[in-house]
């Protein structure tokens, strides 16, 4: 005997305020987001060269500006033009399959921000990892440049898997028009395959992220042994150095599972249950993630935070105020540059 699955509609101020949520994320999103890569292309405008952390964080953030648009397109595609009767549709598999590889590069990217942080930070006592973490910190950019080529490719290879099992759904579609059931469990099975193998290309990225946060902890560990058998002041740099890596490397892994898990969790949802509301929610908990490691990503960098401090200081300030302290801004400099040339 047929079943049949109820369609959990919801009502119209409801996806009034979905969309006005979406909207608000984005734009929280686009400007944390955007702030970062201003801030660091400054620099580059100025001539002052990047270090690496600061070309893994502009990296990062570039991708999830991408990644914040997605999220709105795909708010706009659920309320406005998914239709219960085809709830993943070709549009709705292409924004989930985009979503799937920026996510995939965002994890390469924090990889690379772990093993820096690794490589800098922690304190090796075997030979071999005391070489690789000065073979990582030497070779850095090269690290990344592959990996973000290696990622190019797994999206290359993502969007070919994909578009290539679209045809192919087509094709085993059109003589069977008739069949409607049929061929809609064709089109979730292929999606299903191509989420697959969208997600094996996160394994090596996931390996390196886990191993390289797991050495930072042991770093951590024995650094708080060695300090409390020598009783040394609890403001040791290397120590608030550890605590701040361990930081943003924890808030990108919890912010990447759960935005992850709502994907996942969306995708039942949608096409078992047809809860559009469900499926709001778990979207609403995507869009938060990007800008919520970015705002931590601000507060702990020491460079970002007082790019915030000038513009907070220049919009309170009056415009009397801002022509008092140019002058002494001038000075300040030209001090600073007669003593460094003394």
């Amino acid at each position: 005997m047929l079943t049949l699955t109820p369609v959990l509609t919801v009502s119209y101020e409801a996806k009034v305020s979905f969309l006005l949520l979406s909207v608000l994320e984005f734009a929280v999103g686009i400007l944390v987001n955007a702030f970062i890569v201003l801030v660091n292309f400054r620099d580059v405008v100025k001539g002052q060269p990047l270090n690496n952390c600061d070309i893994v964080l502009l990296c990062l953030s570039i991708t999830r500006l991408f990644l914040q648009g997605l999220l709105l397109l795909d708010a706009i595609q659920l309320t406005c033009f998914q239709q219960t009767q085809d709830p993943l549709s070709h549009n709705y598999q292409a924004i989930l399959t985009f979503w799937m590889i920026i996510n995939q590069v965002s994890l390469w990217l924090a990889a690379c921000l772990s093993l820096l942080y690794c490589s800098k930070i922690a304190r090796f006592s075997h030979t071999f990892l005391l070489h690789l973490a000065n073979w990582v910190s030497r070779r850095f950019r090269r690290l990344l440049l592959v990996a973000l080529l290696f990622s190019c490719v797994c999206a290359a290879l993502c969007l070919w898997d994909f578009f290539s099992r679209s045809r192919v759904t087509v094709a085993s579609v059109l003589p069977t028009t008739n069949n409607t059931e049929f061929n809609s469990q064709i089109a979730k099975l292929n999606f299903f395959y191509s989420m697959i193998f969208c997600n094996v290309g996160t394994i090596p990225s996931s390996l390196a992220f886990l191993v390289s946060s797991g050495a930072l902890f042991i770093s951590l560990g024995s650094h708080l042994r060695a300090m409390k058998s020598q009783a040394r002041d609890s403001h040791d740099p290397s120590l608030e150095a550890h605590i701040r890596a361990i930081i943003f490397l924890f808030s990108f892994l919890c912010f990447y599972m759960l935005s992850f898990c709502a994907g996942l969790v969306s995708m039942p949802l949608l096409v078992v249950w047809h809860s559009k509301g469900g499926v709001m929610v778990c979207i609403g908990m995507m869009a938060a993630c990007p800008s919520g490691h970015a705002v931590i990503l601000i507060s702990g960098n020491a460079k970002l935070r007082r790019a915030i401090e000038t513009m907070v200081f220049w919009f309170q300030s009056s415009p009397k105020v801002r022509k008092e302290m140019l002058p002494r801004t001038r000075i300040s400099h030209e001090m600073g540059s007669s003593q460094i040339q003394l």
